[in-house]
């Protein structure tokens, strides 16, 4: 891995104001997240919530309710409401000049998966305590894992932390769940985030892709057919080229739902945007996490993005 340079003075004070920003944002959303409550009010609550703060999206908000893991977030047309029983997972982040927020906590609607959501938490300090210069990344995956079994629940192996730089949520580093043999060692001035993913003793623990998909990456620009998809494809390439994007934020683009569903499969068959389904458990099995995100220093990190109910 090449060397990391330090984090400047003036983009770490950024980086801490979007991190407090994304903390605030996901508290907004939780507070929201009752029984019988749109999902797509509560999304566009939060994303309103930081745009009147002067802070872009990292992300579209994820609203991810029981066995999904990740990468539920509303489509324009969305019903579906909250339930007394659910367990939400609420995952978000701010933007500012391309520097990025991510964060999760989780919300137990059905006063039953307080001891799951308390693991993920608790597997989320042991990861904290872990991290400093030098440690691997199994390292920290066997800190979450001893945390969450010890406490009778699984972890996700299939999901995990990651790398954060500038417009790229997603960079260079995996930091597992579990040990998985990756001694890739964390550098000071990294900036990472740290997400426990718990299910249940009688889950897979792993997570699957399901048919529902509404966040995408633009990708390249591309030569597609229908008027429709091209028209996206420039609104896109103008306005969302860095940070994924919700299919609802294009809705008024595009006549009906279905000319507005059948250009984005195009763009996305063509290669032009990267598609983020939602992921499930595989067994069905509710999900809880917790998600930090932390500057890794010479003898231990500070957090960034946490974010407590």
């Amino acid at each position: 891995m090449e060397e990391q340079d330090m984090i400047s003075a003036e983009n770490l004070a950024t980086i801490k104001e979007v991190g407090k920003a994304s903390a605030d944002a996901m508290l907004h959303a939780a507070n929201l997240v009752k029984p019988g409550a749109r999902l797509l009010d509560v999304a566009e609550s939060a994303e309103k919530f930081l745009k009147e703060r002067g802070f872009g999206l990292a992300f579209p908000i994820n609203l991810s309710v029981n066995a999904e893991a990740a990468h539920y977030t509303p489509s324009f047309s969305d019903e579906r409401r909250f339930a007394e029983g659910d367990i939400v997972k609420v995952d978000f982040g701010a933007e500012r000049n391309g520097l990025l927020g991510d964060g999760a906590i989780t919300v137990d609607l059905s006063g039953k998966m307080q001891g799951m959501i308390d693991a993920a938490e608790a597997a989320l300090d042991s990861a904290i305590a872990a991290v400093r210069h030098g440690v691997s990344v199994c390292d920290i995956g066997k800190a979450i894992a001893s945390s969450i079994e010890s406490a009778g629940y699984l972890p996700i192996k299939n999901l995990g932390g990651h790398g954060i730089k500038e417009h790229d949520l997603h960079a260079e580093l995996f930091i597992p769940n579990y040990d998985n043999g990756d001694f890739t060692i964390l550098e000071e001035g990294m900036v990472v985030a740290i997400e426990p993913f718990v299910t249940t003793a009688s889950g897979k623990g792993m997570v699957v892709e399901a048919d529902t998909c509404e966040i995408y990456t633009y990708a390249n620009d591309v030569t597609v057919r229908s008027p429709e998809a091209r028209a996206l494809l420039v609104e896109i390439s103008k306005s969302y080229s860095k940070e994924p994007f919700a299919v609802r934020w294009l809705s008024g683009l595009v006549q009906s739902k279905f000319r507005l569903y059948a250009a984005i499969s195009e763009l996305a068959r063509a290669g032009a945007l990267d598609p983020s389904p939602t992921l499930v458990e595989a067994g069905g099995k509710a999900v809880a996490q917790a998600e930090a995100q932390l500057l890794v220093t010479k003898d231990g990190c500070e957090i960034i993005t946490r974010a407590r109910l």
